[in-house]
């Protein structure tokens, strides 16, 4: 009797055993997700929550095993807010150890569109990262902060790049100015720069230029004859007489240029002001930057093209002229297609 009884002990501890060996491989080792998820934990949130939405997107094999380790892992107090990916290769305890740890994925910033007014730049990186768009606001316009990188709310738009890019969903305005001040630091070559010096231009004056381009044409085939232009009217000191800057004094919300408008009192009416305005008047392009550093005067510089206006075929692009004269001929063609066409829509 004493033998079985030590028989039975043996087999139930083999038997806890092996229950307790299959737990840990469940929950170190296996995988326990059917599918891949992407997860956002924000600040605050209950931990049984946060299983909950892994469980449900990720399609949980063995929820035991998940809460187990959450258990285990003590989720509920060490979890950090962040944007996490769960992968169908992943064991549970991984899983709790990433929100621990916070062992996030990067999310894909994009800052393209419209970019000329810092509100509408604030809500477009709010929407993607875990910042309100007060706060964004605030450090576009933060002289300390934005003195660190070798910037100013003035000059801004130049720091930034119209791109797509990797960053943290938690990163701070700093995390994004250093991002930024990178890929500037990389956009300026040495022979960038030998091109801006032949110019005449300093780095901050190719950005300010390169924004009037940015905000003249979506075109970029034809953005070096644009700036082109204005390099001429600089040579020869000549107003550059760029209509978007005189939207920029009115924060774009004009349908319409017209005389009025060009008596604003501001450094940027380039209408009253010879030369470049004292900052860049959106966030410049990168076609728009090489086509700065890369102009097409129509001829030598300062001697070529002094004009141009909008294409009487409508096709979005400029015509362009050496002379007044020639100038006002093509202006003139454009107003007279543009009443033609009215004049068919009223019909």
């Amino acid at each position: 009797m004493k033998k079985f009884t030590i028989t039975l002990a043996v087999l139930a501890l083999l038997a806890i055993g092996g229950l307790l060996g299959w737990s840990w491989l469940q929950d170190n080792k296996l995988p326990n997700f059917r599918r891949q998820a992407e997860i956002y934990v924000y600040p605050g949130a209950p931990a049984d929550q946060v299983l909950d939405e892994i469980a449900d997107k990720a399609q949980v094999r063995n929820r035991a095993s998940l809460e187990r380790c959450f258990k285990a892992k003590q989720v509920a107090q060490y979890l950090t807010p962040g944007h996490y990916t769960v992968s169908p290769g992943d064991a549970s305890v991984y899983v709790a150890r990433m929100l621990n740890n916070g062992w996030q994925t990067p999310v894909r910033l994009s800052l393209t569109g419209n970019l000329r007014v810092k509100s509408n730049i604030a809500a477009k990186i709010a929407s993607q990262l875990l910042l309100d768009s007060a706060t964004v606001h605030q450090a576009l316009n933060d002289e300390h902060l934005l003195a660190e990188y070798g910037f100013t709310p003035r000059n801004v738009f130049s720091l930034l790049t119209p791109d797509t890019f990797d960053i943290y969903w938690t990163a701070s305005m700093a995390d994004l100015y250093a991002k930024q001040k990178a890929a500037w630091d990389s956009f300026w070559t040495e022979e960038r720069d030998a091109k801006a010096k032949h110019i005449r231009l300093s780095r901050q004056q190719v950005s300010v230029l390169a924004s009037i381009v940015t905000a003249e044409s979506n075109n970029e085939a034809e953005m070096p004859r644009i700036a082109g232009v204005y390099l001429n009217r600089l040579k020869i000191g000549m107003p550059l007489q760029a209509d978007p800057t005189v939207a920029f004094c009115y924060d774009y919300q004009l349908n319409r240029i017209l005389l009025k408008h060009l008596e604003v009192d501001s450094a940027y009416n380039t209408y009253k002001h010879t030369g470049l305005p004292p900052g860049p008047i959106c966030v410049p392009t990168r076609a728009a930057l090489e086509a700065v550093l890369n102009p097409d005067f129509g001829g030598t510089w300062g001697a070529g093209n002094l004009y141009f206006c909008a294409n009487p075929d409508f096709s979005g692009t400029h015509v362009f002229a050496k002379t007044l004269a020639e100038h006002n001929r093509n202006a003139q063609a454009f107003q007279a297609e543009l009443n033609r066409r009215a004049r068919e829509k009223r019909q």
